[in-house]
């Protein structure tokens, strides 16, 4: 049985080289991948493989970070209470 309520995660699917984007200057681009279920991010940045990797990995974890605390870590917060 299919279950409709899985949890689904963003993953890291790929990282290539790829041409700077329009207007921007630079060789050292590359173009990353990330997938949740039918959901697809893709992201450019400049720097090394590893760099790029590390960073499109981070964006991954943020995202199902966000999503499992069912909020954006950048809303405002209406409720929070301040230490006085």
């Amino acid at each position: 049985m299919h279950d409709m309520h899985r949890k689904q995660n963003f993953d890291l699917k790929s990282v290539e080289k790829a041409d700077a984007p329009q207007g921007l200057p630079g060789d050292n681009w590359y173009r990353y991948v990330l997938e949740c279920g039918d959901n697809t991010i893709e992201g450019h940045k400049p720097g090394t493989l590893r760099a790029v990797t590390q960073h499109a990995q981070e964006v991954a974890d943020d995202l199902n970070e966000r999503k499992d605390r069912k909020g954006s870590t950048y809303a405002p917060r209406a409720h929070q209470r301040k230490n006085r």
